[in-house]
């Protein structure tokens, strides 16, 4: 079957549209026809290399040593249209979300509760099938990758069936392709990773789409004061009208004009990082305006080889505080989408306010370029 994808040849290249095969769904795979796909900056990490893993891990993974050519996309929703033999958990009409953490259900980390870091995911970034180790995309003679096991910059994709998970059918799809990655993740990471509690002063750094998202779980927590952080003040200005009680354009800022009488000199119980790229410093200023026995939730993304940290250990001790990570905010995907979703249905949780443009497949590069420039808080690709 010949699709439209767009797709990354290189680092530093260009997004481009090209047409490309995908065969039938094998035994546990699906085929899904696409209706939206999120702009996610952690598609932005291929394009500047800080995902191009290195050549000794990639052949491991998937035989090769470059992820390139690969499809972009890993926030997506859509309609089944074709199921393999094996498939249990949806069938042909269903309305699913992607997942770009899959579950097995079988693993130690599912039957212990924490599917969102299954066995399965070992090879998210490139690879063949996780069914049987084939491929299923093809430019020409070449096989072609997918971030996240997914590439839903492509107006079908095939996939494990435990890549997808079934929503309700009047659930709205572009809400549930942005719940499949960035806003979850953003959610749990305060709710689930950062623990906050009601009454709890939460400061969330970076306001874009992961950070927005942080910023209403922490509310939803019972937060009493959420400080938004960015350096775009157009950013905090949207944050303080989904909720957030103060602004700052820098962390520094912030330790000195807001949280003195907000906390009394206490500072933060939760400080949540949800910038596009994390670096060492962020840590570090992160850390200096976090409570004594508070915790920094690291839900950013940064590059795959950076090995440094900035962090004042003394003061990390002496203050009883914890920094964790976290992937897709730490819940279950199929427990946390339909969740939100429901949310999102009854008005309690805001989407649609974060999406600042829709895009045309041929457009994935404009969006990137749109995210590059502050100007998108979320941009979503229509099929």
């Amino acid at each position: 079957m010949d699709v439209r994808a767009s797709i990354l040849s290189e680092v530093h290249g260009p997004w481009h549209t090209e047409t490309i095969e995908i065969d039938d769904p094998h035994a546990y795979e699906v085929r899904v026809k696409m209706a939206f796909s999120g702009l996610c900056h952690s598609d932005l990490h291929l394009q500047t290399g800080a995902l191009a893993q290195s050549t000794v891990a990639l052949e491991m993974i998937s035989g090769r040593p470059s992820m390139f050519p690969i499809i972009g996309g890993h926030e997506g929703s859509g309609v089944v249209d074709s199921v393999g033999d094996g498939v249990t958990s949806v069938t042909v009409g269903d309305h699913v979300a992607t997942s770009f953490i899959p579950s097995c259900g079988k693993c130690e980390y599912c039957v212990s509760g924490r599917p969102y870091i299954c066995d399965m995911a070992a090879g998210t970034l490139a690879g063949p099938m996780i069914s049987d180790g084939t491929w299923r995309h093809h430019l020409g003679e070449t096989n072609v990758n997918r971030m996240c096991n997914l590439g839903t910059f492509a107006e079908y994709i095939v996939v494990h069936e435990a890549s997808v998970i079934r929503v309700e059918s009047w659930y709205d799809l572009r809400a549930a392709a942005l719940l499949s990655c960035g806003i979850s993740t953003g959610f749990g990471a305060a709710v689930n990773r950062g623990g906050v509690k009601p009454g709890d002063v939460v400061a969330v750094i970076g306001c874009g789409g992961l950070g927005s998202a942080a910023i209403q779980g922490a509310l939803h927590a019972g937060a009493r004061a959420v400080v938004a952080i960015d350096t775009n003040q157009s950013k905090i200005d949207r944050a303080m009208k989904i909720g957030a009680t103060h602004g700052s354009t820098t962390t520094l800022e912030a330790a000195f004009t807001i949280l003195p009488d907000l906390t009394w000199g206490k500072n933060c119980d939760v400080v949540i990082i949800t910038v596009g790229e994390a670096t060492s410093e962020i840590i570090e200023q992160a850390r200096s305006i976090t409570a004594k026995g508070g915790v920094v939730v690291a839900a950013g993304l940064a590059a795959w080889d950076q090995t440094s940290v900035e962090l004042n250990l003394f003061m990390f001790s002496m203050m009883n505080q914890e920094l964790r990570g976290t992937v897709f905010g730490s819940e279950a995907p199929r427990l946390q989408i339909p969740r939100l979703l429901r949310l999102h249905h009854e008005g309690k949780f805001m989407i649609d306010e974060l999406v600042t443009r829709e895009y045309s497949l041929d457009e994935v590069q404009k969006g990137y370029d749109d995210l590059e420039s502050g100007e998108n808080i979320r941009g979503v690709v229509r099929f």
